[in-house]
C-alpha cells in the first residue's frame, strides 16, 4: 500500500489549523489577523470552521495513509475554502489588508490545493499498486 504524501500534508495542515481553532479560537483568530476580542458569534463560527477543517484534514490524512482514493476529501478541502473566499469577498472592503492576505489569500491558496490533488494522476506506490 502507497502512501499518499502530498494528500498526508495537505490533510495534516489542514488537521492541525482545525485543531488550533478548536483548542485556542481567540488566538487563532488571532493569527488570522484579528486582534480585537471576537464576539459570542463569532467564537461559535471559529469552532465550527474547526470542526469542519479537523474533519476533512483528518479524513483527507487517513486516506492518505490507508493508501485510499483522496479525490473527494481534496474537493471538500478545496470546496471549504471556495466557502470562506465567498463569505471574505462579501466583507472584503471591512477587512484590513493583512485579513485580507492571510484571510483570503489563503482561502485562495487553498482552492488551488483542492482543486489541484483533485485532479493530478494517481499516485503509484513503489509495487505498482493504485491507492
Amino acid at each position: 500500500m502507497a502512501i499518499d504524501r502530498a494528500a498526508l500534508i495537505a490533510g495534516s495542515i489542514r488537521l492541525a489549523s482545525g485543531i488550533s481553532f478548536l483548542v485556542d479560537p481567540l488566538r487563532a483568530n488571532r493569527l488570522w489577523g484579528d486582534p480585537e476580542e471576537p464576539t459570542p458569534t463569532a467564537r461559535l463560527l471559529l469552532r465550527s470552521m474547526g470542526y469542519r477543517d479537523a474533519l476533512i484534514g483528518g479524513l483527507l490524512a487517513a486516506a492518505a495513509l490507508r493508501g485510499k482514493g483522496t479525490r473527494g476529501w481534496f474537493l471538500a478541502s478545496g470546496g471549504a475554502d471556495a466557502a470562506d473566499l465567498l463569505g471574505g469577498v462579501s466583507v472584503h472592503d471591512e477587512l484590513k489588508p493583512s485579513q485580507r492576505l492571510i484571510g483570503l489569500g489563503g482561502a485562495v491558496v487553498g482552492i488551488g490545493v483542492g482543486l489541484w490533488g483533485a485532479t493530478r494522476r494517481n499516485v503509484v506506490g513503489r509495487r505498482g499498486e493504485q491507492p
